[in-house]
């Protein structure tokens, strides 16, 4: 992640927002065969928790229960074009929104499960409009062969390292028009984000 402390984000309930806003990242931990990546969605648990599920198939999922492992969300990114600051004689750079968050990971029981998979559903059914799709209209045949499917794990967040680089290093004028021409150039999520975080 950048070090420039410009970048950083220290409020937790951004994290929360961000996890929830995006809804999917990378789990990355350790193995006896090398270092490995799985990418599934994920919901915010009580307490600090962030909570996803892996195929049973999966290579992470018989190393995962009692490690550690490294979640990473990425959020809206962007070529920035020194074209667009007050002084051309400088280097392009990249605009990001990432967040890492570190821990102990736990494997869920069935109920633990069941209750993120509801809980995911519902979320993100609401999200589209109209009349929600409900787990209850899948057939007990095809639940349950999801269940066997599937492994929910719980990381507890023991770290965080969030970055949000939005061009906080400029003038509030650069960073204006640097929206507006990521605005123009279709990134309409990054430019909703520099001008929502203040410098």
């Amino acid at each position: 992640m950048h070090p420039n402390p410009l970048f950083r984000e220290h409020d937790r309930a951004a994290d929360a927002a961000l996890v929830d806003r995006i809804g999917f990242g990378m789990i990355f931990a350790a193995t006896p065969d090398g270092p490995r990546v799985a990418h599934t969605p994920l919901l915010m648990g009580d307490g600090g928790t962030v909570l996803f599920h892996l195929a049973r198939s999966n290579a992470l999922v018989r190393h995962l229960d009692g490690a550690t492992a490294l979640i990473v969300v990425n959020g809206p990114d962007a070529y920035v074009s020194p074209r667009w600051y007050d002084n051309r004689d400088t280097v392009p750079t990249w605009n990001y929104v990432a967040l890492e968050l570190e821990g102990p990971v736990q494997r869920m029981d069935d109920a633990g499960l069941e209750a993120f998979l509801h809980a995911a559903i519902a979320k993100h059914e609401a999200s589209l409009g109209g009349e929600p799709w409900r787990a209850e209209e899948s057939s007990e045949k095809m639940w349950a062969g999801l269940f066997r499917g599937i492994v929910g794990f719980e990381l507890t967040v023991a770290a965080r390292r969030p970055t949000y680089k939005l061009s906080q290093n400029k003038t509030a004028e650069e960073r204006a028009r640097i929206a507006d021409r990521l605005g123009d150039a279709g990134n309409s999520a990054l430019a909703g984000w520099m001008r929502s975080v203040a410098a």
